[in-house]
């Protein structure tokens, strides 16, 4: 990808080509977050752990991978995209692997919750807000609906894969299996990931040279926490938090960890459960680039209204589905529900973008944190409520309730004025307040 090239008389622009290995390195690393759900029963056989032990590994692994976000797109801007997605994907590969050797509980929260959630919040939604923010004008909508389905949708598609490993050959082979295909992202990314546009003689996919952000080269920490100062100060950011709380909570807080052993409960053989939580990635691939189409083109407050009430509506009618065989309406829920998995990202992403300016990657960072920390507290309350009650019935149907308060909280969102200058005249105030 010379400069040469890319300035002039190329056909594909250069964005397309980060695009397309920036989808690849969230695949890769969204191999190891399929694991948890498919190995809880395995882990659980061999080691004798309660559900709520390896639900609080899983817990702290969606904890930091939201937590991590935001100092992750700070840590971008300050280092470039390149460095910190292959510093990522390693950290990934370490913490999977060191999975095989594990006796004890602690051993699964250093390397499920701790290592993995660091290296998968390195990238997760901070890459695609940096990639789409620097590397696009037109088409952003659509683009980082792509991206993110990529993420998510790859979490999904590798579990019949991790399932069936684990089947013929043990829970090990198949944690070695997803080390390998974080790995196997490296080199891809080391030579084809740019980090703007400027870099390789070319200028954002529809824009001009000034709509390149600005290069940062303050400490990463202090731009993150600046970021947060900001925002903080608007009503717009504590609905769009608590509106993607409940989103991680009902999507992988829940349904991606819980829903193999609930299905199994009623007699569901484990890899048709993970077939069919691998079905809602494949349609959560076309519900999320068609929520990025019409993010381009429809109020953003509408799009999450209409997600989140229909997600509830899902919910709300899941647990009578469930049984040992498989039936036509649970292959209705499967289709329905993974349209809706994570068509709420590009329109959030919008919002943030519309309300906060230059600053939305660090932003939006902190509003998938709180989309973590709803998956972190479900992930565990979920285990909790099976242990307690014998059924994640009362789980299914709080979920449900959730939706429809999301639902309120995104169309309260005031609409965003024409010019982000008013977000960005509050940016050295915001980095006063850090600075003490």
């Amino acid at each position: 990808m010379t400069t040469a090239a890319t300035a002039t008389g190329r056909s594909v622009h250069p964005a397309w080509w980060v695009a397309g290995v920036t989808f690849l390195a969230l695949v890769g690393a969204a191999a190891f977050r399929a694991v948890p759900g498919v190995l809880i029963e395995p882990l659980q056989a061999e080691f004798g752990w309660s559900t709520s032990t390896i639900s609080a590994a899983v817990g702290l692994n969606m904890a930091l991978y939201g937590l991590t976000a935001p100092f992750a797109a700070a840590l971008m801007e300050r280092f470039g995209i390149r460095r910190v997605v292959v510093a990522a994907l390693l950290v990934v590969a370490v913490g999977s692997g060191l999975t095989v050797f594990m006796t004890a509980p602690w051993q699964l929260i250093l390397c499920w919750g701790l290592l993995v959630g660091l290296g998968t919040g390195s990238m997760a939604m901070s890459l695609v807000a940096t990639v789409t923010g620097r590397w696009f004008v037109a088409r952003r909508g659509l683009v980082s609906g792509v991206l993110t389905a990529g993420g998510a949708a790859g979490q999904l598609v590798f579990l019949p894969v991790v399932a069936t490993i684990s089947a013929a050959h043990g829970w090990r082979p198949a944690a070695l299996g997803t080390t390998a295909a974080a790995l196997a992202v490296v080199p891809l990314v080391a030579w084809w990931l740019r980090d703007r546009p400027s870099d390789v003689g070319a200028v954002p996919y529809g824009g001009t040279a000034a709509d390149e952000p600005p290069r940062t080269t303050g400490n990463a920490a202090r731009t993150a926490l600046a970021g947060l100062a900001l925002a903080a100060r608007t009503r717009v950011f504590w609905l769009l938090a608590a509106g993607f709380a409940i989103c991680g909570a009902t999507t992988n807080g829940l349904v991606q960890p819980h829903f193999i052993p609930a299905a199994h409960d009623h007699g569901m053989p484990v890899t048709t459960a993970a077939s069919l939580l691998a079905l809602v990635g494949l349609f959560d691939i076309a519900g999320t680039i068609a929520s990025g189409w019409l993010t381009d083109r429809v109020d953003p407050r509408l799009l999450l209204l209409a997600y989140y009430s229909l997600r509830g509506l899902s919910l709300f009618l899941l647990p009578p589905l469930f049984g040992s065989d498989l039936q036509a309406s649970m292959i209705a829920f499967i289709v329905f529900y993974g349209l809706d998995w994570v068509a709420t990202v590009p329109p959030t992403l919008a919002l943030c973008r519309q309300h906060f300016g230059a600053r939305a990657p660090v932003v939006f960072g902190w509003v998938f944190a709180s989309h973590q920390l709803g998956s972190a507290a479900a992930a565990y309350s979920a285990g909790v409520v099976r242990d307690v009650t014998g059924s994640y019935d009362s789980a299914w149907y709080g979920a449900a309730l959730l939706c429809l308060v999301a639902a309120g909280l995104s169309i309260s969102i005031r609409r965003a004025r024409p010019a982000t200058a008013p977000a960005e005249e509050g940016a050295a105030a915001a980095d006063a307040v850090v600075r003490g």
